[in-house]
């Protein structure tokens, strides 16, 4: 079943942005970094019909992460769609892909929100990034306490100083989006397990 077949009606049909190898971090500013943490892409929908968890292929993962799907309900909205990551850390406080595919993930899993599309049922793609993640900041920030769902921070920093500091904290990768650009361009750049300098970009379509 395709992602347009398993949401419902509002947004339409969201194509993720994905990331593509590139040669370096982007310099100088008009840049927004934040940290890619390695899980489940997952897009979140919350509506009168209740709560959907959806992953870049299309599956619903809404029983799969139980106290995800929950915190989304429990947002101070009508209605939203979150763009985030289903991730679960280790001890030292890092994401690791194999311990969100374990049993025990359900109610250690988290949901790292970093772009809001949708808000009470106004379209937002087509504003600017930096206003969504204000809005989403917002978002989280006026609900009630629960770790299940938090705001994935971002960096406007040059971005060769966030990817040092990146590959210091030994994390897995970094995701890069331009300031005032729309989700139609959506840059990213991601860092190799094996530290090598890769930057990426894609593009979404609303």
């Amino acid at each position: 079943m395709s992602l347009r077949e398993r949401t419902r009606p509002g947004l339409g049909l969201i194509e993720l942005c994905l990331p593509s190898p590139a040669k370096a971090p982007p310099s100088g500013p008009g840049w927004l970094h934040e940290i890619k943490h390695d899980g489940f892409r997952i897009m979140a929908r919350h509506d009168t019909a209740g709560v959907q968890l959806i992953t870049r292929h299309g599956n619903d993962f809404t029983d799969r992460f139980p106290f995800i799907a929950t915190a989304v309900k429990a947002l101070p909205a009508r209605s939203c769609v979150i763009d985030g990551g289903a991730i679960v850390c280790d001890e030292n406080g890092l994401a690791v892909f194999d311990l969100i595919r374990g049993h025990g993930s359900k109610a250690s899993a988290v949901l790292c929100a970093f772009d809001l599309l949708e808000l009470d049922g106004k379209d937002l793609r087509r504003r600017p990034i930096e206003e969504r993640k204000g809005l989403l900041a917002k978002l989280l920030h006026d609900r009630d306490s629960d770790l299940s769902i938090v705001l994935n921070e971002h960096y406007e920093k040059d971005g060769e100083t966030v990817f040092r500091e990146d590959l210091q904290a030994r994390l897995r990768g970094y995701r890069v989006k331009a300031a005032r650009l729309y989700l139609s361009s959506w840059p990213l750049t991601a860092l190799a397990e094996s530290q090598k300098s890769e930057c990426a970009s894609g593009e979404a379509r609303g």
